[in-house]
């Protein structure tokens, strides 16, 4: 892959949260950007995007730190590889699964306004497919798919973080009993430690009152990064206490169209990736050519993060 030129001029709001949280220096950005590239064209094991954007999401996750950006592009390919079921020949935009999964409207990825410097949004409608149809890695992949496309274009998941909102309209058992335990875990630890856009929060909308209650239980037990980040209730206008009314589709309370029309420009969204994760596929690390220890192995990690949390309480759910 080429290297692109130039870089994403961030609007006014958001390039203050970068110099002020991120250690952002604006002139001093091209360079961080070269030096990144030229640490990973001596890796043999790595074999990495290397445009502009793409490296620049990292500098800002971790706060220019070039040592931690290192560190964490390349946790970022060595942990895809510990998730064959959702990195893998399906993680194509022309692939009928994928494509009908988005049209599902499963995942909403709400476009916030030009100029608003709050997190980025997206929406994940729990019961919104058939477990009889789609695994739960199915799901996943697609979500991981719009998360590099943000990860890529969205100065606001880069710069402020993102929140996401988990509608349970609809949810079943079945769906809560095809989560994948062992798969959560390992997502959720790609998601905190190697993806660069930071999760601000994760927020439960029209949840069953067992589950609320089960997850109130459980709450007292969570570290308080997790309970700061986490909130679950019935209401179905608590959706409004995180995202404005005009960015939302109308079936949430919303002006900014229907779900089918947010569908319609992520369809268009992900199209215009087309050559990216084509592109992707060869992206990796070859662990024969590493220089040093290898990683440790991702997949025996007990550390289950957030995800997990949220996933306990989902089995209180289930239990009640």
């Amino acid at each position: 892959m080429s290297h692109n030129t130039g870089i994403r001029p961030l609007p006014a709001g958001l390039q203050q949260i970068a110099i002020e949280e991120l250690n952002e220096v604006p002139a001093r950005v091209p360079d961080d950007i070269i030096a990144l590239r030229k640490w990973i064209q001596t890796q043999p094991h790595l074999c990495s995007c290397l445009t502009d954007q793409f490296l620049l999401s990292f500098l800002r996750g971790c706060k220019f730190s070039l040592e931690k950006a290192k560190h964490k592009i390349d946790r970022y390919y060595t942990l895809q590889a510990a998730i064959p079921e959702v990195f893998n020949e399906h993680r194509i935009v022309d692939d009928a699964q994928t494509m009908e999964i988005l049209r599902l409207g499963v995942l909403l990825y709400i476009p916030l306004a030009e100029g608003d410097s709050n997190p980025a949004v997206t929406i994940i409608r729990v019961g919104a497919y058939d477990t009889s149809k789609f695994k739960f890695q199915d799901i996943i992949r697609l979500g991981s798919m719009f998360g590099e496309i943000m990860m890529l274009e969205d100065d606001n998941a880069n710069v402020s973080g993102y929140v996401e909102i988990m509608d349970m309209t609809g949810v079943s058992a079945a769906n809560l009993f095809a989560l994948q335990p062992q798969l959560l875990s390992k997502f959720s630890l790609y998601a905190d430690e190697a993806v660069p856009t930071r999760q601000k929060g994760i927020h439960f909308i029209n949840v069953p009152t067992s589950f609320e209650s089960g997850f109130n239980s459980l709450r007292t037990f969570f570290p308080d990064k997790i309970k700061q980040r986490v909130s679950v209730s019935s209401d179905p206008e608590a959706i409004f206490k995180h995202v404005r009314a005009e960015y939302l589709p109308t079936e949430y309370g919303g002006s900014k169209g229907s779900i089918q029309d947010v569908i319609k420009l992520m369809e268009t969204k992900m199209l215009s990736y087309r050559d990216y994760f084509e592109q992707s596929r060869h992206f990796g690390t070859n662990e024969k050519l590493r220089e040093v220890d290898k990683e440790t192995n991702y997949q025996n990690i007990a550390d289950f993060g957030l995800d997990a949390a949220i996933l306990s309480a989902l089995m209180v759910y289930i239990n009640h």
